[in-house]
């Protein structure tokens, strides 16, 4: 992966310190436990390999090796919580907005945190955050973007897709990212 292309993204903050890893048990996971003591606000962590992937209520999100995005972004807002209301969504509308800028390619949003492409899941979104009373202490947004994968297990391939199985085709994965930054830190200093 192109880390210097996400890097130069045209943002402030978000992307332009990365930590990377080829295999990792989930970037969300590995955020939660550096979140407290990073200094950077907008650091990303960008895995190509998940082992335990996390997903919504607790299922496991698979990331096939060098195909898909698997990420994290640590962010510290200084709001209030109740300013965070419909985040998860909002985040879903910049992806949806980034695939479409990219690909003019029209994903559907299935609240609130579910990107869908023919009736099939291709990404999916993860927020945490942590407080104490009304001090936000971080907030992480987690990104599995199935985009180049080919494999789909029996108990996935009727509900998951991704873009090349769609249109057989390879899309770039750092030209997604980057793109969805630009458009997420906009849209959250709002």
């Amino acid at each position: 992966m192109n880390l210097q292309k996400i890097k130069d993204a045209e943002t402030k903050k978000i992307g332009k310190k990365i930590e990377y890893f080829e295999k990792i048990d989930s970037t969300h996971t590995y955020a939660k436990r550096i979140a407290l003591n990073e200094l950077t606000n907008g650091k990303m962590v960008i895995a190509e390999r998940q082992t335990a992937g996390i997903g919504t209520k607790g299922r496991t999100w698979y990331t096939g090796e060098g195909k898909n995005i698997a990420m994290t972004i640590i962010l510290k807002p200084e709001c209030k919580i109740s300013q965070l209301e419909g985040l998860t969504k909002k985040i879903a509308e910049c992806m949806k907005k980034a695939i479409y800028d990219l690909y003019r390619i029209p994903l559907e949003i299935k609240e609130p945190n579910d990107l869908i492409l023919n009736h099939k899941k291709v990404c999916g979104i993860l927020t945490e955050i942590n407080t104490i009373s009304e001090k936000i202490n971080y907030l992480l947004i987690s990104v599995g973007f199935n985009v180049n994968e080919d494999m789909f297990s029996k108990e996935t391939e009727n509900i998951a897709t991704s873009l090349k199985k769609e249109y057989e085709n390879d899309f770039e994965r750092e030209d997604i990212i980057k793109r969805f930054i630009e458009i997420l830190e906009k849209e959250i200093e709002e």
